[in-house]
This record gives structure tokens, sequence and C-alpha cells, in this order.
């Protein structure tokens, strides 16, 4: 079996950090996440069912490890700044990211999944309704919700 994931790995390991790169925006974070999710198919192959394709569950794996790392890593800031070791990501889009981060971090699952697939992917609603395995109109509720969070202040505060 890990000759089958050592295979997978070397096809589909630069899509899942190229995924992981563009929510993370970080390279370090992102081959962090990739090393995540096939040494959790090593530990435990039987989570990948073969419902989908290999590369389906893998992008959704990627996808929800990602927010997890950017739910954690408000965890890491706060005792970073304990510490006094802070370093503020600068640059062109920095604010931007900060906001989206802090939005993911405050959704329920499945609507920062919405958010990600739709606004990061671009993905359609009707393909999004094929990941998360739900209705479409599911979806345009669960992306209603993501607007209606970001509208609020206090969801960016």
């Amino acid at each position: 079996m890990s000759e089958a994931i050592a295979a997978a790995y070397r096809t589909h390991g630069p899509s899942v950090l190229r995924r992981a790169r563009r929510i993370l925006a970080n390279d370090a974070d992102a081959r962090e996440v990739v090393q995540d999710v096939f040494l959790s198919l090593v530990d435990r192959p039987e989570q990948f069912s073969g419902r989908s394709s290999l590369m389906t569950f893998l992008y959704r794996a990627t996808t929800n490890r990602c927010l997890n790392h950017i739910r954690n890593a408000k965890t890491r800031l706060r005792l970073l700044e304990q510490r006094g070791a802070v370093d503020v990501e600068e640059g062109p889009g920095a604010e931007q990211q900060a906001i989206v981060r802090d939005l993911l971090r405050q959704l329920p699952e499945e609507q920062a999944q919405a958010l990600v697939y739709y606004y990061v992917d671009e993905m359609s609603q009707a393909e999004i309704s094929d990941v998360l395995g739900c209705s479409r109109r599911h979806v345009g509720n669960l992306l209603e919700r993501v607007r209606a969070a970001a509208e609020q202040p206090e969801a960016r505060a």
C-alpha cells in the first residue's frame, strides 16, 4: 500500500502543494499540509474509500487541513506574542489575506469550505455541491451566510 501512496505522491503531490499554497499563501505551511495529507494516507489508507477519484479526495483533504491550519494559527500567534517573537507579514495583499484568514477561523467548517471553493477556486455552485455532497441550494445558502458574516464588523475584529 505504501508503494501506491508513494506513486500518488509523485503524481498528485505538486497539485496538492499548489492547492495548499493558494489557500495558505505560505510555502512552508503549504509543504507541511502536503506532508500531513499524505502521511495520513499512510497511517489510515482506509480513509480513501474510492467513492471519488483520488485527486478529488486529496483536494478535499487538503482544503480541510488548510482550514484547520488557519484556525490553529491564531493560537500559535498568541503563543508567539507571549514570547515576543512576532513577525508580522507585510506586502501587497497582506491585509486582505489577514481579513480572509480571520474570517475562515470564525466560520463553521462547511461555510469555510464553501468560501474557499467559491472565492479562491472560483468553482461554480454546482461544482461545490458535488465536492461537498449536498444540493446546489444548500451551497447558495452557505455562501449567503458567508457574505453576511463578512459584512459584520465583529466578524473581522
